[in-house]
């Protein structure tokens, strides 16, 4: 099971931090993943992280704003997000899956509840 949490209105500019709570003892072996939806359109790609940690994929559309990192100790995952922009509205939702991260939703196995972000221009 996973738990997002973090989510909220913020200026645009400003910066939040999203983290993602898993229950079990194989959160280690998994890759994880944050997509989001923005309304009216499609769930998208925004970054993910293999299960060591040592490996990282990035949407074009966050690099050099969003870190995603993770602690395999405390069974987490976190998703810094700065100079946010209004674009970035949506709902963010954690994801599980292959072990090495990927891009494809198809690859995630376990999927949080999602958590608003908004940000106001």
């Amino acid at each position: 099971q996973l738990q997002a949490y973090g989510g909220g209105l913020v200026q645009a500019g400003g910066s939040l931090r999203l983290s993602c709570a898993a229950s079990g003892r194989t959160f280690s072996s998994y890759g994880m993943g944050w997509f989001r939806q923005a309304p009216g359109k499609e769930r998208e790609f925004v970054v993910a992280i293999s299960r060591s940690g040592r490996s990282t994929y990035y949407a074009d559309s966050v690099k050099g704003r969003f870190t995603i990192s993770r602690d395999n100790a405390k069974n987490t995952v976190y998703l810094q997000m700065n100079s946010l922009k209004p674009e970035d509205t949506a709902v963010y939702y954690c994801a599980a899956g292959a072990a090495f991260g990927s891009s494809l939703q198809g690859e995630y196995n376990y999927w949080g509840q999602g958590t608003q972000v908004t940000v106001s221009s």
